[in-house]
């Protein structure tokens, strides 16, 4: 499975995403707003979410922007922060 598919289902379980098929879920969709519609609450449960199961932190409010901006960047941040290529 690949990281991006792992994300999904995560994001699908742990935000309790009702009528979310993460198969469905574009890689660049957006994940606040137009695309998958999280709001600033799922903001701070994808932080502990990434704390949970990649052992990961985020410090600050920019650092975490860019690494929710999509499941794609939510990946190479995971990745990243992990020593992946």
């Amino acid at each position: 499975m690949s990281l991006e598919s792992q994300l999904k289902a995560l994001l699908v379980e742990e935000l309790n995403l009702e009528d979310v098929n993460p198969e469905e879920m574009e890689d660049d969709a957006p994940l606040f707003g137009e695309g998958l519609g999280l709001d600033s609450l799922d903001a701070v449960e994808l932080v502990v979410l990434l704390k949970k199961h990649f052992s990961i932190d985020i410090k600050d409010m920019e650092e975490g922007r860019r690494a929710f901006q999509s499941i794609r960047s939510l990946a190479d941040y995971v990745r990243a922060r992990q020593g992946q290529p």
